[in-house]
């Protein structure tokens, strides 16, 4: 548990636009991060989410893997500077690093950093699944999980 720093101007734009204010579409902002979470399909029981100067996020997983899941699904959210983690993991196990990622990476780029390895870039996108859809697209100022 703790608080974890995110960029406020990168990542999902779940919080709508011109679109959706035409569309007169009246989800709050914390329905919305409720619905991200749900849409990813990251297990938890008891999910509730709280704006103010962080977002703040409880719930029961299972696993470690599944609570920063959740925490990098919420802060990389265009508009999101802090997450504040209270989330109970039935199964705790080690933690993963959490990455910035610079202008000009690559998952193999970053596989090469942490693992000494290039090609183990795949074990930091199956670590990202599903808000990495694919190796190839990430972006500077999104923050990953790098498992040990």
């Amino acid at each position: 548990m703790g608080l974890f720093s995110f960029i406020k101007d990168a990542g999902s734009k779940l919080f709508g636009g011109k679109k959706e204010e035409e569309k007169k579409v009246e989800l709050s902002r914390q329905d919305a991060l409720k619905q991200e979470i749900q849409r990813l399909g990251i297990p938890i029981t008891n999910l509730d989410v709280d704006l103010g100067q962080a977002v703040t996020v409880s719930g029961r997983t299972s696993t470690n893997a599944d609570r920063e899941k959740i925490i990098l699904a919420l802060g990389n959210t265009e508009g999101v500077t802090a997450v504040q983690d209270h989330i109970e993991v039935a199964n705790p196990e080690p933690e993963a690093t959490f990455y910035e990622v610079k202008r000009g990476d690559s998952l193999s780029k970053i596989s090469k950093a942490h693992y000494g390895d290039a090609q183990q870039y795949m074990k930091i996108f199956e670590a990202n699944k599903p808000m990495l859809k694919d190796p190839n697209e990430i972006y500077p100022g999104q923050i990953l999980r790098i498992p040990q």
